[in-house]
């Protein structure tokens, strides 16, 4: 894994360099919310923990919510919930874990 320091003096890595610019590219589709601070979460294949772990955002990360779907109920620092937001094409995070503000539904369900 790479490290780079952008043009404002910020290190990241490849991983949270790709991460921010899929969250900035699709912004435009989707509201965006915060991971909740302290936390590096799992995004899943699908909507709960039996799912094969697809990559871990860092700490810090806003993500799109593009629709959301009921799964495994799931507790963290936003309560606990059986919602799981798609924040890319066959991703998933707990809504337990974003600050979205609500604790229903803020996008579409997912089909």
């Amino acid at each position: 894994m790479g490290v780079e320091e952008n043009s404002a003096g910020t290190v990241t890595t490849d991983t949270e360099a790709v991460v921010a610019a899929e969250a900035t590219t699709l912004a435009a589709d989707a509201f965006v919310y915060p991971i909740a601070p302290g936390y590096r979460v799992n995004v899943r294949r699908g909507p709960g923990t039996q799912y094969g772990i697809v990559r871990t955002l860092p700490y810090g990360m806003s993500v799109p919510v593009y629709c959301q779907k009921p799964g495994e109920r799931v507790s963290g620092p936003y309560g606990t919930s059986n919602l799981w937001d798609n924040i890319a094409n066959g991703q998933f995070v707990s809504d337990a874990y974003v600050k979205t503000g609500s604790d229903g539904y803020v996008a579409t369900r997912c089909d």
